[in-house]
């Protein structure tokens, strides 16, 4: 069975792409009916609220206990954005996405008409593919002011400085003006390492997620943040019948950053184990990361830049590839949902 709240799931890559307009809203969809009913599996639209692994079953919502033989947890984060930079009205946290989605775009065709200031918190490749984007908003007669604020870790952590250096100099061209330093709300408007900033329109937090509680409370092991700690086979310390991959697990074994690429490469290897535990088999498969990756961030104008280790490029080129690889990514499940 699958336990999910939405017959479908957004793929987030396609987000900023949605509102820049190189995309439709529905096109980012992904039918996890179809999908659920091509594979012979029962879906149940519902929440998880609580497991427990020792008697094999967890608490839903709407359909109370449900039991299982194994189980594979795959929920993602939740958002942090209020407790971390202070609750605010104007706050959008990008997590859940379907939220966010649904909040900037009445937020934009709400005030299509009028000038609009946005903070978008977070230096990482969400939030700069986000105030790009935002820059680019399509329905909008004036073009918004967008302020990058970018913490304590710098410019996309994680990337090589060249590719750092890149983005930064498409803000400027853009006319982003990006800030580097530490947001908090607490004080009811926006300061950055203390200092008050201009009044904003909608703050948009771009900062990652944090863990569910209800691992944690069920008795599965979790590290310091919550994560769900599993091994090499994606296989929960202690409770080797239960499966955790994506942003709601961590590896005890190496560091796997949190990333939808990363959880997309761990799926056929989470596919092979879960089969192999279901056949009565030992699961054999490990997810290692390759030394570099290709990332791809959409500037909203048409262009994109490619991160591959020390390589960086720009381009109309890239952006052809980045939409090439983001819909036929989403095609491929569309095939499986609906083969005929």
């Amino acid at each position: 069975m699958l336990v999910t709240p939405d017959p479908t799931l957004r793929y987030s890559g396609m987000v900023p792409g949605w509102i820049s307009g190189e995309h439709r809203r529905e096109e980012g969809l992904v039918d996890l009916a179809g999908l659920a009913r091509a594979a012979g599996a029962e879906i149940i639209l519902d929440r998880c609220l609580a497991i427990d692994p020792a008697a094999r079953s967890i608490l839903t919502f709407e359909n109370g206990v449900l039991s299982f033989a194994n189980a594979s947890i795959d929920v993602g984060g939740v958002g942090q954005a209020a407790r971390i930079l202070g609750d605010d009205p104007r706050l959008i946290d990008v997590r859940p996405i379907d939220t966010f989605v649904d909040r900037i775009g009445a937020e934009l065709a709400q005030r299509a008409g009028r000038p609009l200031r946005i903070a978008v918190i977070g230096g990482g490749a969400g939030g700069f593919e986000l105030a790009f984007a935002l820059r680019n908003a399509v329905g909008l007669r004036e073009v918004p002011k967008i302020a990058l604020v970018i913490g304590s870790a710098g410019p996309l952590p994680g990337h090589h400085c060249n590719v750092a250096r890149m983005a930064l100099q498409e803000a400027l061209r853009q006319g982003i003006t990006a800030i580097e330093g530490n947001a908090d709300l607490s004080s009811g408007r926006l300061t950055i390492d203390g200092k008050a900033r201009k009044p904003q329109d909608r703050i948009i937090a771009a900062i990652g997620s944090a863990a569910p509680d209800w691992p944690r409370m069920g008795g599965l092991e979790v590290d310091m943040e919550g994560f769900i700690m599993v091994d090499a086979q994606q296989r929960a310390i202690g409770y080797p019948h239960i499966f955790a991959a994506g942003d709601c697990a961590r590896r005890v074994d190496m560091q796997v950053e949190h990333s939808g690429l990363h959880a997309v490469h761990t799926g056929p290897v989470l596919a092979a184990n879960l089969r192999a535990v279901l056949t009565g088999n030992r699961p054999r498969k490990s997810y290692r990361p390759r030394r570099a990756s290709l990332y791809l961030i959409s500037t909203g104008n048409g262009e994109a830049i490619a991160s591959y280790g020390p390589l960086a490029f720009q381009g109309r080129w890239v952006a052809r590839l980045k939409a090439w690889i983001d819909k036929r990514w989403i095609a491929s499940y569309a095939r499986l949902s609906d083969p005929s």
